[in-house]
């Protein structure tokens, strides 16, 4: 399994993109640095795209990334819980907004979308993926990843302290983790539904004490503001934790 980080950021500016990965070329994980990181061609390789949640900077790039398939009489599959495709059809996907690719072009729409559950398993593109709720203001999964060979990444989208639950649930080789916002910021993180290096470490000694091990860590969706200050505290968690934790940035790759 290759990941590339495609955009690993909170907002988007010169230097940053809004977070998207893109897994063996063709499987998408959200949508918000997605056609500002990808080639025609290269988006046209996607063939599924799963999305975490409805906020703005997980699926903004996500009608631009339709039009080649538009353009090509194609379709591609985005799989996402009932309240994302409900917000993609009625805000984003609307025909006033946007095109709305799910009916256009007239028999043979460029988009399909397809409701997955939270703690069901599913089959896409001949990986295992296993949606889980994580903790957010609006309804959230992230998604486990199982390639045919085995290897298991684990993608939290957004999420806040309080994943007891979601550990017991997955058993990843990777983990790429939120952590938005700086310790300095420890309130403004618990009521927006993220964490801080600080709280990322309590939920790692969690994840150790259920499983007896870590996984590879790599930390994404930073401020940029404050991306200097979250690296600083990582390195002492991970030194804290004798493991060793990634920063996520634009065009990194990963092999599993």
């Amino acid at each position: 399994m290759r990941i590339r980080i495609l955009g690993a950021h909170h907002n988007e500016m010169r230097n940053a993109k809004m977070v998207s990965l893109l897994i063996d070329d063709k499987l998408a994980v959200d949508a918000g640095g997605l056609t500002s990181s990808l080639s025609w061609d290269e988006l046209l390789a996607l063939q599924a795209i799963l999305l975490t949640h409805q906020h703005y900077d997980h699926v903004r790039d996500l009608p631009c990334a339709v039009v080649p398939f538009f353009r090509t009489r194609r379709n591609i599959v985005v799989y996402a819980i009932q309240s994302v495709c409900e917000t993609l059809t009625t805000h984003l996907l609307n025909g006033e907004f946007y095109p709305n690719f799910l009916a256009l072009p007239a028999g043979s729409p460029a988009l399909t979308l397809s409701v997955v559950q939270p703690d069901t398993a599913l089959t896409v593109l001949g990986y295992r993926v296993l949606p889980v709720q994580m903790n957010h203001p609006v309804p959230t999964v992230g998604y486990q990843i199982t390639s045919p060979e085995g290897n298991t990444l684990f993608f939290g989208g957004d999420s806040g302290p309080g994943l007891q639950n979601c550990w017991q649930k997955v058993s990843p080789h990777l983990a790429i983790l939120d952590v938005t916002y700086d310790n300095s910021q420890g309130e403004r993180a618990r009521q927006a539904g993220h964490l801080t290096p600080n709280t990322l470490k309590e939920e790692l000694i969690g994840f150790r004490q259920l499983k007896g091990y870590l996984p590879q860590i790599v930390v994404i969706h930073m401020d940029p503001d404050v991306e200097n200050e979250i690296t600083a505290e990582i390195r002492d968690i991970a030194k804290e934790l004798s493991i060793t934790i990634n920063i996520a940035y634009e065009g990194m790759e990963i092999s599993l």
